[in-house]
């Protein structure tokens, strides 16, 4: 007989833990909830765009939060940071003479485009975000 006790209890714990799992880590959205589309790649195919994001705003965060929407995009940050400089606008920094790849990042975040061309820094793009740039109302990974 106390086998058999210890089998229901087995059971009911088993069942226990598999629903709190499952109410714990299965994220499907609620019916009716907004769903968030994918972001639309704007890199061509085969092709690495190296990007620098520097936060020149006194708003902690906002290099990391660009940095996840220009990935989310296909670019490749490959460094992020804070300036020293300030800035009310964006300002995308053409870096290696492609002044086509600097206009698709400028695209993404609706900024203006300048050539400074300095090939020691081994990356295409450098982003200044500015206090003019807002990061998207949805989360980005709920």
């Amino acid at each position: 007989m106390k086998i058999g006790r210890w089998i229901l209890l087995a059971l009911i714990l088993g069942a226990a833990g598999f629903a709190v799992y499952r109410y714990r880590f299965d994220k499907r959205p609620a019916e009716g909830a907004p769903v968030a589309e994918a972001p639309q790649l704007m890199v061509p195919p085969g092709t690495r765009i190296k990007v620098e994001v520097l936060n020149a705003t006194k708003v902690r965060g906002l290099a990391r939060r660009a940095t996840f929407f220009l990935r989310d995009r296909g670019f490749d940050v490959v460094s992020m940071g804070t300036s020293r400089l300030q800035s009310d606008s964006t300002l995308v920094l053409d870096r290696s003479g492609h002044p086509e790849w600097a206009s698709l990042v400028a695209k993404a975040l609706n900024a203006k485009v300048q050539t400074r061309l300095d090939s020691s820094r081994y990356l295409d793009v450098t982003v200044l975000i500015g206090s003019n740039w807002r990061p998207p109302a949805l989360p980005f990974y709920p």
